[in-house]
């Protein structure tokens, strides 16, 4: 079978490799669609450290069961399954109180275990054990299914949040977690969506998908007085920074109205993580400052929910579908931001 493994930074390998063999406790699913993200980018020009090479990369998964081990009960050939991503170990402190998405013992597909750009992959223990293997609801496709990662990120972060109805939102960043975020928050109630980012082409290109109240283009006009403009000087309820931006990310205090939510969704660079924030603007306007890390196995159980009742569709933002040949085409595509969403099929 073909694999697309990591070796070191900017060696990704097309490769042929033997089909794997589930243990008692794991079971073999043939991919079907292993969509790209701006972590496998990182992955690819950087490395990372819970990935020790050679590696087959990829975490955006949804495929079908193929082989059962001899432990595995309530699955059989045949079912379709989304994987999720990252793993929490379920016995721990964090883990116990319902916080699997801090867990400390985290391991994750593509970094830990083998991912899936490949024909096939073994889905290990630890996914089973945390129930990480989601049955893929009638009506969904393979490649939806695949976008339900992402989509559970989006949730746990709205959650997290409070994204109701009524609010007004500001989304920062247009890449496909942008766009999930203002599908998201309208499902969800809200009365306005806002969306801001620098590029102004890939701007139009989420706009045009989601539709967005207004689409605020932040290297041509001052991102934070159109925000003012739009709601009267007030500013908004929550503002979601979807992007690796210091810069947004002090901006989005500006945006945020008295007794608003500011979620710091997108992580910063490891060489420049701290920003200048006015403690006063969040001590005299009763602002909350969230964090949002990644999605727990409940979130990708109610990410498909979502796609399969048509309250956030996903199926028109996969822009691009691509072979596992051209794996690292896909990567510079979403290195490029020239796609929303780029899955590959192998």
């Amino acid at each position: 079978m073909k694999v697309a493994r990591f070796y070191a930074p900017g060696d990704v390998r097309i490769e042929d490799a033997p089909e794997p063999s589930p243990a008692a406790d794991e079971l073999k699913i043939k991919v079907h669609n292993t969509s790209t993200c701006g972590t496998d980018v990182k992955i690819y020009r950087f490395g990372h450290p819970n990935i020790v090479p050679p590696r087959v990369i990829g975490h955006e998964i949804a495929g079908e069961v193929v082989e059962v081990g001899a432990n595995v009960t309530g699955w059989q050939p045949g079912d379709r399954v989304q994987v999720i991503a990252a793993i929490p170990c379920g016995r721990c402190d964090e883990c116990k109180r319902g916080w699997m998405t801090i867990c400390p013992n985290q391991l994750s597909m593509g970094y830990n275990f083998e991912g899936g750009f490949a024909e096939y992959m073994v889905v290990p223990e630890n996914v089973l054990r945390v129930d990480g293997l989601n049955r893929i609801p009638d009506g969904v496709s393979y490649a939806e299914a695949s976008v339900a990662e992402p989509l559970a990120c989006v949730l746990n972060g709205q959650e997290l949040a409070s994204v109701h109805e009524g609010d007004t939102v500001v989304v920062v960043g247009a890449g496909p977690i942008g766009c999930l975020h203002v599908r998201l928050a309208r499902a969800r109630g809200a009365a306005a969506v806002y969306l801001v980012e620098l590029n102004r082409a890939r701007l139009d290109m989420a706009a045009a998908l989601v539709g967005p109240d207004a689409a605020i283009c932040g290297a041509e006009t001052d991102a934070v007085d159109e925000v003012k403009k739009l709601t009267d000087g007030r500013g908004v309820d929550v503002v979601i920074t979807a992007a690796a931006s210091g810069k947004a990310q002090e901006e989005a205090l500006q945006m945020v109205a008295r007794r608003g939510r500011l979620s710091f969704f997108g992580g910063l660079p490891k060489d420049n993580p701290t920003i200048t924030l006015d403690s006063n603007v969040v001590h005299y306007r009763e602002v909350t400052i969230l964090g949002a890390n990644g999605s727990s196995p409940a979130h990708n159980k109610r990410a498909l929910e979502l796609i399969a009742s048509g309250a956030v569709p996903v199926d028109d933002l996969i822009t691009h579908r691509m072979p596992l040949t051209e794996v690292l085409a896909a990567i510079d595509t979403v290195a490029k931001g020239e796609a929303i969403k780029v899955t590959i099929e192998p």
